[in-house]
């Protein structure tokens, strides 16, 4: 199921070609996102939420969808996987496998783009401790910190937003989210009130261990939205 380098590069290129030839469509929205926005999402599961946002644009040809997995675990772990990565290449989306969060600005092909609206949500490094463990904490921490540090270097500097969905209280609130980011020169524009049902077609999966393609509660969620900081902020 692997592709070869000449496979990847023929659909990079594709992607550029499609994204410059339909930007004169009438725009689409979907909650925070639009058609004539250039997104980039993050640590994507099986592709639900990637897909949900081509669904409602009608199109995916300014969407870049990325997955730690590669396509071999992506099937292994999730009944509609590759399914999904039809669909999204079917709407010109470009998916890539194997992109690591934390290091995604020295990706060969994100490194020369710029994005509008850069998505990961729920990010986590899979259930290695408890929980509220102090190990697990830090490790989530850690990832945070590599995501929002690559993410900045993505991003366009007027315009571009980093979005997280997180989850409310303890834990969760002990990974430092916005203290993370403003270290790494963002600031908090916004944050709101995450809703799963605002997306169609959305599965939030645990992603982890023997239950990966099962979906995990999420109680009370927000998305923050961070920019870059100004020089006059």
């Amino acid at each position: 199921m692997g592709k070869n380098e000449e496979e990847d590069d023929q659909e990079i290129e594709s992607f550029s070609s499609d994204d410059e030839e339909d930007k004169g469509g009438a725009e689409k929205c979907i909650k925070h996102y639009s058609s004539s926005q250039r997104i980039l999402l993050v640590g994507e599961g099986d592709f639900s939420f990637s897909l949900s946002l081509a669904k409602a644009f009608g199109s995916a040809h300014n969407m870049v969808a990325t997955s730690l997995d590669t396509q071999e675990s992506l099937a292994r772990k999730y009944s509609n996987g590759i399914e999904n990565v039809r669909q999204l290449e079917a709407r010109s989306c470009l998916v890539l496998h194997g992109v690591d969060a934390t290091q995604m600005s020295q990706h060969f092909f994100l490194r020369t783009q710029r994005f509008d609206r850069i998505i990961y949500n729920f990010p986590h490094v899979g259930f290695l401790y408890k929980e509220d463990s102090y190990c697990q904490i830090q490790l989530n921490k850690r990832l945070v910190k590599g995501f929002l540090k690559n993410a900045k270097t993505l991003l366009k500097e007027e315009t571009g937003e980093i979005h997280v969905s997180h989850k409310d209280g303890d834990p969760y609130n002990k990974w430092d989210l916005v203290r993370k980011a403003e270290k790494n020169g963002l600031v908090l524009q916004d944050s709101v009130p995450f809703c799963k049902d605002d997306y169609p077609g959305y599965l939030n999966k645990r992603a982890h261990g023997s239950c990966s393609d099962d979906t995990f509660h999420l109680g009370d969620c927000t998305t923050f939205k961070f920019r870059l900081k100004s020089l006059n902020s």
